[in-house]
């Protein structure tokens, strides 16, 4: 016992000092490492940076497909030469004859008339009639080359009653003559109908009355009087432009007064 006492008592003292003393010195231990530490690593990092800046840059290529040239397509030995044209036949037309159909009575009718040409066979036939081979062409006695001429009138496009067509010159109209052809309707004569009509008249560039119609009017029992004037007045005077005759509109007024 007295032993163990002894030993005990020879035993170093160890607290809370001790440990906190450990404690910094082991901390500071581990603080210095950790910085030496990262301090390589950012060393080495930096190094191998500056490797790789120094290093050639090489661009990537696209892959390169290598033929042998037992590969190839065999070449075209040359194409053999085209076969010539059919020779091609000259069509005799039907014996159809093309014009105005004529009625005939039924006993004139003849065998070979029976059968009706077809709007095909007759577009292809000629007045003559052809050799009676149809083979599908046109009829050899037709001229193709015919210099007849032709007559084609163009429908000359009226003007609007209200289009303004400029004009060297306005139609021509003799106001005195057209007055002395209005006949006074009766009815308006006896109800002492007085007035004013006007009439939009189209004149032909050969001075005819093509077109008229009540432009404005003060009764309507004068408008047939008036009509009645302008068609028996003959032909007017046409418009001109650039020296011609041309198609125009003109407002004709005529005056109804009782004396």
């Amino acid at each position: 016992m007295t032993e163990i006492i002894a030993t005990i008592a020879n035993l170093p003292q160890y607290g809370a000092k001790e440990l906190k003393g450990f404690i910094n010195r082991f901390t500071y231990r581990g603080f210095i490492t950790t910085a030496i530490i990262f301090i390589l690593l950012f060393l080495i990092y930096f190094i191998y940076v500056k490797i790789d800046a120094a290093k050639p840059k090489v661009k990537q290529l696209a892959p390169i497909a290598k033929m042998d040239i037992m590969d190839l397509p065999p070449q075209d030995q040359g194409q053999d030469a085209p076969p010539p044209p059919p020779e091609q036949i000259v069509n005799t037309g039907p014996a159809a004859r093309a014009g105005i159909p004529v009625p005939v009575p039924d006993a004139q009718i003849t065998p070979d008339m029976q059968e009706f040409a077809t709007i095909d066979v007759m577009s292809r036939a000629s007045a003559e009639g052809g050799s009676g081979i149809d083979l599908g062409g046109f009829a050899s006695n037709i001229d193709f080359n015919q210099t007849a001429k032709v007559d084609v009138k163009v429908k000359e496009k009226e003007p609007e009653p209200d289009e303004f067509i400029p004009v060297e010159k306005e139609p021509g109209v003799d106001y005195s003559r057209l007055q002395s052809l209005v006949v006074y309707p009766d009815l308006a004569k006896r109800a002492g109908i007085e007035g004013r009509v006007t009439i939009r008249v189209l004149i032909d560039k050969d001075g005819t009355v093509r077109k008229m119609f009540i432009e404005d009017s003060d009764n309507s029992l004068l408008n047939e009087a008036a009509e009645n004037a302008i068609r028996n007045y003959g032909r007017f005077k046409p418009a001109i432009q650039n020296q011609e005759p041309i198609m125009c509109w003109i407002s004709i007024p005529i005056q109804f007064k009782l004396r």
